[in-house]
């Protein structure tokens, strides 16, 4: 009898042994990670909006794109609302709201997001130093909510050139810090670095384009990752 029992548990325990062998790389596959991290290539496109309100402020719309693995893939997209005001010509602050989706993700369809924008600049002549503070609350689908801190100094250069609206070159670089926990899986509390560098070309008064190219690190539990990315954003004023 007990011989018995023992051939019919060694078949069954065969079956529930392949079954963990077969699910455990699929688990691990499904582990969550920061829905913003761009696979290979990538392309950004970002259009923003800025409609004039009185007391020197303004109504600001943003509706970016993102799309990587050679740029075939839209993997991230949002629409962004908020207040800019200028109290002083060198501080402009803007709480602000997001919608942010992920279309295909399987743990993370979806996220809001609230902040405020604290941006410091000056003109030095041609030079434009400039550095922007992020405060942003994330509240992804399924995820706990978390805090994230975005650091970006900058510098701006009008090109020595005869035109009436002469291109202007942008340099920046972007540090992520998350300063408790993290909606998402990371390798450290500083999260992601962005380097951008591009050029502002005006077209109108009201209107003008900028070319970038943009390094983007993220801090994986398995390590840095780095990814590049060409990204245009049309500016719009009214």
């Amino acid at each position: 009898m007990l011989g018995l029992m023992r051939a019919r548990l060694c078949p069954a325990g065969a079956v529930l042994l392949g079954c963990c062998l077969v699910t455990a790389p699929t688990l691990a596959q499904q582990q969550p990670q920061d829905p913003e991290d761009d696979k290979g290539f990538g392309l950004w496109l970002d259009e923003t909006v800025s409609v004039g309100l009185p007391s020197n402020s303004s109504l600001e719309f943003d509706f970016p794109q993102r799309f990587d693995e050679g740029a075939q893939n839209l993997y991230e997209y949002f629409f962004q609302v908020g207040i800019a005001f200028r109290p002083r010509t060198w501080l402009t602050m803007i709480p602000w709201y997001r919608y942010q989706l992920y279309p295909g993700n399987p743990t993370t369809s979806y996220e809001t997001r609230l902040g405020l924008n604290l941006t410091l600049s000056t003109s030095r002549g041609r030079w434009r130093p400039n550095f922007r503070m992020l405060t942003e609350g994330r509240f992804p689908a399924n995820r706990i909510a978390s805090l994230r801190l975005r650091f970006r100094p900058g510098i701006e250069y009008t090109l020595p050139l005869r035109m009436r609206r002469p291109p202007v070159a942008v340099v920046n670089n972007e540090f992520f810090f998350v300063p408790g926990l993290n909606s998402y899986p990371s390798g450290g509390s500083f999260t992601q670095n962005r380097f951008q560098a591009g050029i502002r070309l005006p077209l109108s008064d009201s209107a003008s384009i900028r070319p970038y190219f943009l390094l983007q690190s993220v801090n994986l539990p398995t390590g840095w990752e780095t990814n590049r990315i060409l990204g245009l954003s049309l500016g719009l004023k009214f």
